[in-house]
């Protein structure tokens, strides 16, 4: 390829770059085009990580069932009949103290590691135990709200009533999609031991969402 085409091929991926909005860019303005590219390059792969393969086909292909989509509508949720099964309420109080400043999908993510949780050995057989697992340790508990010291009251009715329903859907057999079997996550501000060996598999929000490798126990 003889320069003045690779200068060209080189050009034409930058924009591609460009047009996907890549925050290095600005950055890289004054850098040679090879290293502005590497960079954008570098951003775009970061930001597909966090695309899992259901949110891809769910993006790309018809619904059969355009009624699913209701799941994940907050006015539907909140709209539904009040729980009292204990179950529903302590996913509810987790979805509400971990993430109700996320956006719904946000929130079904949260939901679904407990769930990925109770299904696994190594964890509680139940939601309740799985929440409060180790919430007599004052800050070394599994969810942080649960041994904080800080009262568990979800005061905020409309972000309550959208936990509830969230847990409501879930419980009743809703596909968990989001995070392809994630136990894990913790938020962009943090990076806590077990993230460097964990496999991610999404970013929601400001949450990060791993897979703990399957345990297996010997006799």
């Amino acid at each position: 390829m003889g320069s003045k085409d690779r200068l060209a091929h080189l050009w034409a991926r930058l924009g591609l770059a460009l047009a996907l909005g890549l925050t290095p860019l600005a950055a890289a303005a004054d850098l040679p085009i090879e290293q502005g590219l590497a960079l954008a390059l570098s951003a775009e792969r970061e930001a597909m990580r966090g695309v899992t393969p259901l949110l891809v086909t769910r993006a790309t292909s018809p619904l059969d069932s355009p009624e699913s989509l209701l799941r994940y509508d907050p006015e539907y949720l909140r709209a539904l009949p009040r729980s009292a099964d204990e179950a529903t309420q302590c996913l509810a109080e987790a979805i509400y103290h971990e993430s109700r400043g996320e956006d719904v999908m946000g929130q079904f993510a949260v939901a679904e590691v407990i769930l990925n949780r109770v299904d696994l050995p190594n964890y509680p057989d139940t939601v309740c135990g799985v929440v409060h697992q180790n919430a007599q340790m004052r800050n070394a508990c599994q969810f942080s709200y649960a041994c904080n010291g800080r009262s568990r009251a979800m005061s905020d009715a409309d972000a309550r009533r959208l936990a509830e329903g969230i847990a409501q859907v879930l419980l009743s057999g809703a596909p968990r999609e989001l995070t392809d079997g994630a136990t894990h996550f913790h938020t962009t501000d943090v990076r806590p031991r077990w993230s460097a060996t964990f496999r991610r598999t999404a970013r929601i929000g400001v949450h990060l969402f791993y897979r703990e490798p399957l345990r297996i126990s010997s006799n």
